[in-house]
C-alpha cells in the first residue's frame, strides 16, 4: 500500500516542470449528482432508483435532497450522504473504497474503467481506481493507486513523473499504462448519463498522427508548447509533460502505490 508524502517532506526525487500547476477540480455547473444505493431499501421490488444513476436535484436543504430520477422520472427524499457528485465523468467526490468497487464492478463496466475519488487514509491525496483482470482465468476485480499531491500543486502516482492537474494525468494514463495494471479506458458508468450530450464532461482524448517520423523529430518540436486556439500540436499536453519530465529526470525510484 503507499504511503502518501508529507505535502512538506524533500521532493528531490521528483520531477518539477516549469509549468504552473493547474487548480485541482472543484464542484461546477458541470458536476453530476449520482446514486450510491438503490431507493427504496427496505425490499421493495420496484426500484425508484439505483446505484450508479444520474440524479436530478429539485431541493437541497443540506442533509436531505429532493430528487428526481433519470430513468423513471419517480421523485424520492435521500439524505445527502447517500450520493456523490462527480466532475469530468471520472472525479467522485463523498464515495469511499468499497464504494468505489461497487460501482466500478457494475456489469456495465470493462476493463480499464476508472474513477478518481479522495482518499481516506491520507489528507490532500486523491485515489485512482481502474476495474481490471490478471488472466483469463481470474474474475475482474479493482485495483486502486495513491494519487499524492506536492507543495506546488502537481499530482503523481510515481515519483518519476508529475501532472500539473488531475485532467493531465487522466490523459497521459489514458495513453500509457506505465506501470499501472491497464491503461484507463471509459470512465465509471453512470446509468441515465447521455455522454453525446456530455462531451465536455468527457475525458481528455489525445490526437494520435500515425505518419509522424519521430526520428526525425527534435526534442524541441516535441516539448514546444501548444499555442492557444491551436490543433496542430504533435503530442497531446499530457503526454508532452510525461516526456519533458522524463528528460529531465536524473534519478528517482517507484515506490509502492496502492492504496
Amino acid at each position: 500500500m503507499g504511503i502518501c508524502p508529507s505535502r512538506c517532506s524533500s521532493t528531490s526525487n521528483l520531477t518539477v516542470l516549469e509549468n504552473p500547476p493547474e487548480p485541482l477540480p472543484s464542484v461546477s455547473e458541470d458536476t453530476l449528482i449520482v446514486s450510491l444505493y438503490d431507493f427504496p431499501s427496505f425490499g421493495s421490488t420496484e426500484l425508484v432508483i439505483s446505484v450508479g444513476e444520474r440524479l436530478s436535484i429539485i431541493s437541497d436543504d443540506g442533509n436531505v435532497l429532493m430528487v428526481r430520477s433519470t430513468t423513471t422520472s419517480r421523485e424520492m427524499y435521500i439524505p445527502t450522504n447517500y450520493t456523490a457528485k462527480v466532475t469530468h465523468r471520472w472525479l467522485f467526490t463523498g464515495i469511499s473504497r468499497h464504494k468505489a468497487e461497487e460501482l466500478l464492478m457494475q456489469p456495465q463496466n470493462r476493463i480499464g474503467g476508472f474513477l478518481i475519488r479522495e482518499s481516506e487514509t491520507n489528507a490532500d491525496c486523491f485515489s485512482l481506481s481502474i476495474r481490471y483482470r490478471v488472466n483469463l482465468l481470474y474474475s475482474d476485480s479493482v485495483k486502486h493507486y495513491l494519487i499524492s499531491q506536492l507543495q506546488n500543486g502537481r499530482v503523481y502516482i510515481t515519483p518519476t513523473r508529475s501532472f500539473s492537474s488531475l485532467k493531465h494525468l487522466v490523459e497521459y494514463y489514458s495513453e500509457f499504462a506505465d506501470g499501472l495494471c491497464c491503461h484507463l479506458d471509459e470512465p465509471c458508468f453512470i446509468q441515465g448519463l447521455d455522454v453525446s450530450r456530455e462531451n465536455r464532461l468527457a475525458i481528455p482524448t489525445a490526437n494520435r498522427d500515425p505518419t509522424n517520423n519521430w526520428k526525425d523529430i527534435s526534442r524541441s518540436m516535441i516539448l514546444k508548447k501548444r499555442r492557444t486556439g491551436s490543433s496542430s500540436s504533435m503530442v497531446s499536453e499530457g503526454l508532452r509533460e510525461a516526456i519533458s519530465s522524463y528528460l529531465q529526470m536524473t534519478e528517482g525510484n517507484d515506490h509502492g502505490w496502492d492504496t
